[in-house]
């Protein structure tokens, strides 16, 4: 199983508790053990917490596999973004001292 396969699994069961949870509220506003009013503020916070572990969960994935390319010492794309700003930098540079012969592009 790949880490998308997890990632995906792990969302669609948060999404579902998601829906139990809200249709588990909905059954105590209707048995009257809560309110509606009650009911509204519960469920949106629930899902107010849940977008924040959501989120807290997708930033230590992010860090996770950072983490993994710099102990493999794998380039990442801001890497390879700054090689092309030097590289770009460098191919006018010698460009200008060429007299401008060569275009000097990438």
């Amino acid at each position: 199983m790949t880490v998308a396969e997890v990632i995906k699994k792990a969302m669609l069961a948060g999404v579902g508790a998601q829906e139990k949870a809200k249709e588990f509220i909905d059954e105590l506003v209707k048995t009257g053990e809560l309110s509606k009013g009650e009911g509204a503020t519960l469920v949106k916070d629930w899902a107010s917490k849940a977008e924040e572990s959501t989120r807290d969960i997708d930033m230590k994935i992010k860090d996770s596999i950072a983490a993994a390319y710099e102990k493999l010492n794998i380039p990442t794309r801001d890497d390879f973004e700054r090689l092309e700003k030097k590289l770009h930098t460098l191919s006018e540079r010698i460009s200008k001292f060429d007299g401008g012969k060569g275009k000097g592009g990438a």
